[in-house]
């Protein structure tokens, strides 16, 4: 599978206020979260490969994929390359766990301790942050 675009981004928020809609940019840039069970990528269920949108660094494969019944995308693992990165959100009176991309910096959700083995981890990702790049090189944007 392909990742055609530079993951060293150096793109400025203006630059991603023209690449992304309001939508993709709330989410990705300003750590929005889209409503629950709205993603297009939520019922993907081909082999392939999950890559942020922002920058195409690959994310999660699809392998790891599962139904957590939440309304987004789950995941009980990151790619080992390790273009997941975590910070704490405090947000919203809560003490949450943000992931977002190492390499551009797009937020794409947040990480629970409830998910299923091997990890009993649950990567929750909004679909607005990620592209779908099946085993045929085709591409699904979210």
């Amino acid at each position: 599978m392909s990742t055609d675009k530079n993951t060293n981004s150096s793109t400025n928020e203006k630059d991603w206020k023209t690449e992304l809609n309001d939508e993709e940019y709330y989410v990705c840039r300003e750590a929005g979260t889209e409503r629950p069970f709205t993603g297009v990528l939520l019922d993907e269920q081909r082999d392939g490969l999950y890559v942020c949108k922002c920058c195409e660094a690959p994310l999660f494969p699809s392998d790891t994929k599962f139904d957590a019944g939440c309304g987004w995308p789950s995941f009980y693992k990151q790619l080992d390359d390790g273009n997941v990165d975590y910070r704490e959100d405090l947000t919203h009176g809560m003490r949450r766990v943000e992931i977002f991309c190492k390499q551009c910096g797009s937020h794409l959700g947040h990480v629970f301790p409830d998910g299923p083995a091997p990890t009993g981890q649950r990567y929750c990702v909004n679909s607005l942050s990620m592209t779908f790049i099946g085993e045929d090189n085709a591409k699904v944007r979210g």
